[in-house]
């Protein structure tokens, strides 16, 4: 699910998950995998002048998507190794296709393995784990390529590596939907 903020892709993809789980007679459990963790708080080293340290905006955001789902799926929070947590989730399944996956975003994913020096091997995780996993998994990203070429060096690596990314996962998915104005659109 590729789209820009604020786009309705989240709303869009969790609408997806909840049709799946009415299909399944309510019997289908569903797993919500954030990858900013709620205790998210700002770079106390950023230039942005941030109170306490503490991303407010950002904080309202990951509230404001908590406030959209379902209480009984199961919220996970995974900033880093994506892959490994997705593989914990289908080993401990006895029917991976009863189950249903939703990671939101992998915008925000990226961000945290360029910090932590590990974009390469977590990226190569995801996409070996994509090849051979029986999850339904659906994915949330912005598409953040649209635009112009962003002036600074760090920007520049950001913008291109989640375009690498959004390209080879399009390769191992079987659907690839971009959402604009809360409308959702089949590229694949």
């Amino acid at each position: 699910m590729l789209g820009g903020a604020r786009s309705g892709k989240s709303a869009y993809a969790e609408q997806l998950i909840q049709t799946w789980q009415k299909q399944t007679d309510g019997t289908g459990k569903v797993y919500y995998l954030a990858t900013a963790p709620c205790t998210f708080s700002a770079d106390v080293n950023s230039s942005e002048n941030v109170q306490d340290s503490e991303d407010t905006e950002m904080l309202e955001r990951i509230a404001h998507h908590k406030r959209r789902r379902p209480e009984e799926w199961q919220t996970l929070e995974e900033p880093l190794c994506l892959a490994q947590r997705l593989a914990e989730i289908e080993d401990k399944l006895a029917q991976p296709t009863q189950s249903a996956v939703l990671v939101d975003c992998l915008t925000l994913w990226m961000l945290n393995i360029i910090e932590a020096d590990c974009r390469k091997q977590q990226v190569q995780a995801l996409l070996d784990f994509l090849e051979q996993t029986n999850l339904k998994l659906i994915m949330v990203s912005n598409e953040v390529g649209l635009g112009v070429v962003p002036m600074g060096k760090l920007s520049r690596e950001f913008v291109d590596e989640l375009g690498r990314l959004h390209q080879d996962v399009a390769k191992r998915v079987e659907q690839v939907t971009f959402v604009t104005a809360g409308l959702p659109m089949r590229l694949k």
